[in-house]
């Protein structure tokens, strides 16, 4: 009987991995819609500023120091840089940002680990925390 039990409860955490990692794999949602082309001026503009507000921290500044630029220099160059480059560049900032990307790398793992102690648990292991 209790090795039914067992079974059954094996079963079902089987089933429920593969509904979950099936799930995990589905793309996420994307929207797609037109750009305006008609005054890319207002989109300079913000991608500017954006630029600009990075080019203000003390970390930026500090490693444009270490390359001999200082950030009017910087700025006097991006400036130069077509609206396309600038969006690019503006949009790939915060890739650079400390950080930008560790709180769904802390989640994932701690999904991992859930997950591990759950299967550990349900085959008969001892699961010892220190």
């Amino acid at each position: 009987m209790k090795g039914m039990r067992k079974n059954i409860a094996l079963r079902f955490l089987a089933l429920y991995l593969v509904v979950a990692m099936v799930l995990l794999t589905l793309p996420t949602q994307s929207w797609a819609m037109f750009i305006p082309s008609d005054n890319p001026a207002p989109a300079r503009k913000a991608d500017l500023n954006s630029i600009q507000r990075t080019l203000e921290t003390e970390v930026v500044k500090q490693r444009l120091g270490d390359f001999g630029l200082s950030s009017e220099e910087a700025y006097a160059r991006i400036n130069s840089l077509s609206d396309q480059q600038i969006h690019q560049f503006a949009t790939n900032l915060d890739s650079i940002q400390a950080g930008a990307d560790g709180v769904d790398a802390l989640i994932f793992l701690l999904l991992v680990a859930i997950i591990v102690v759950v299967v550990l648990a349900a085959t008969g292991h001892r699961v010892i925390v220190r």
